[in-house]
């Protein structure tokens, strides 16, 4: 059966589909010796896809782990800029894992990333709703009314968003601690809503991801993902069955 490529080099766990679609732009893709461009499809059974010129197989295994992303470190496997990348963090893994979904240079706390390509790109699809936890330390006057703006109706980018769940931690004069759980993925998405609130972000750190939890794991430490762990998100993908658990 014929797919598109940026799909199944994904399946085949080389790359994310973002990913594999710059390789495909920057002419590194090949099918039956011909340059590949992007939206062509082909069939993974017959078809002879290289990359550089080295044929692609699929990877042998499926790996899953969640990394504690420090500060200071961009998503992606490389950074034209020189930039440290969460790459560098999950060396000591022996199979080539990807980011799913993104978290900012400047925010921390849990991202999962995995060889499985179909799965990450289904887990970031917006059907599914997945929600995402967040502290968040901010500053700014007013902290109650800027937590009903949170709360309320919000618009980014033209699209409307989900109500966020908003709760206070903790508050001292001018600043806060908030607990805030959303439901989609947009571009800096937290920072954007605390800014339409009138709140400046001081530190921003993921702890869940649907029913996934941070809990004790140390800064720019890695470890693979329990049995029932991974279970939750072959099921999460499954179906369009919406799992809070936060």
């Amino acid at each position: 059966m014929r797919y598109r490529l940026q799909k199944i080099i994904s399946g085949m766990g080389v790359a994310s589909r973002r990913e594999a679609e710059r390789m495909i732009e920057m002419g590194r893709i090949t099918v039956n010796g011909k340059l590949a461009s992007l939206g062509q499809k082909a069939d993974p059974e017959t078809d002879i896809i290289e990359l550089d010129g080295n044929p692609l197989v699929p990877c042998d295994r499926r790996v899953y782990i969640m990394l504690n992303k420090p500060r200071g470190y961009v998503t992606t496997m490389k950074d034209e800029k020189g930039r440290k990348t969460v790459r560098e963090l999950v060396a000591g893994c022996e199979y080539r894992v990807y980011p799913v979904g993104r978290l900012d240079m400047d925010s921390e706390g849990l991202l999962l990333m995995t060889n499985d390509g179909e799965l990450s790109n289904r887990i970031m699809h917006p059907r599914y709703n997945v929600p995402k936890g967040y502290m968040v330390e901010v500053r700014g006057e007013g902290i109650e009314n800027a937590v009903k703006k949170l709360r309320g109706p919000m618009e980014l980018d033209g699209t409307k968003l989900r109500p966020a769940k908003v709760r206070v931690v903790r508050k001292e004069g001018k600043k806060a601690l908030l607990s805030i759980v959303i439901f989609e993925g947009k571009n800096r998405q937290i920072r954007r809503m605390c800014r339409m609130a009138g709140l400046e972000v001081l530190r921003l750190r993921r702890v869940s991801q649907g029913r996934l939890r941070l809990g004790d794991l140390k800064p720019g430490t890695w470890r693979y993902l329990n049995e029932k762990e991974i279970e939750y998100l072959q099921a999460l993908v499954k179906n369009s069955t919406e799992y809070e658990g936060i």
